[in-house]
């Protein structure tokens, strides 16, 4: 064998070794989930509102929702998305895979938007199963107000096995449940 061939053949030995090694280099991950806001949750600052008391451009808000596994969510025939009881409980609590964490400002022309961009978000899903914190993504980005539109939002971290990641979420407004919380699908390509 000659020098060439054997420098070859260790890099390509070295290069194995370190796809083997966990954390290092692994296939990307898909995470798909959809969110049911609990809108008794959503809080929102006393300044910058409307006339009306709702919230107008640069408003400041928090709010929470429960994450259950894709496909969970359906809509009634007024169009009305499932997820939350009117006390603002998880219909289906044996289905709930985390809770899903959102602040933000209202862009566009805040609570009046009707169309594009209406609020600019840090979303943090805390994908748990026993501990809060402990396996969680978080992404940034506008959020559209227009049902069926998908929006991208940048991955920019997470904990547990999604420690390092980064990658792009792909959002989507489903449509509003009966206290008027959204209904979201989420998919979370982490790379």
């Amino acid at each position: 064998m000659n020098h060439k061939n054997t420098l070859t053949a260790a890099l390509f030995a070295t290069l194995l070794a370190l796809i083997m090694i966990p954390g290092v280099a692994s296939a990307d991950d898909v995470v798909e989930f959809e969110i049911a806001e609990d809108a008794t949750r959503f809080a929102f600052d006393d300044q910058h509102v409307f006339a009306n008391g709702f919230p107008a451009y640069g408003n400041a808000f928090i709010t929470q929702g429960y994450i259950y596994p894709e496909g969970t969510l359906s809509a009634d025939s007024n169009g009305v998305f499932n997820g939350v009881n009117g006390d603002g409980s998880p219909e289906f609590p044996n289905e709930v895979i985390g809770e899903w964490t959102c602040r933000g400002w209202f862009i566009g022309d805040g609570f009046a938007t009707v169309s594009g961009p209406v609020v600019m978000t840090t979303q943090v899903y805390d994908l748990r199963l026993d501990t809060p914190g402990k396996r969680t993504l978080v992404s940034d980005g506008l959020e559209l107000i227009d049902v069926g539109q998908t929006v991208r939002r940048a991955v920019t971290g997470g904990t547990g096995r999604y420690r390092e990641a980064d990658g792009q979420a792909k959002q989507t407004l489903l449509g509003f449940n009966a206290l008027e919380g959204v209904a979201l699908s989420v998919r979370v390509e982490v790379e």
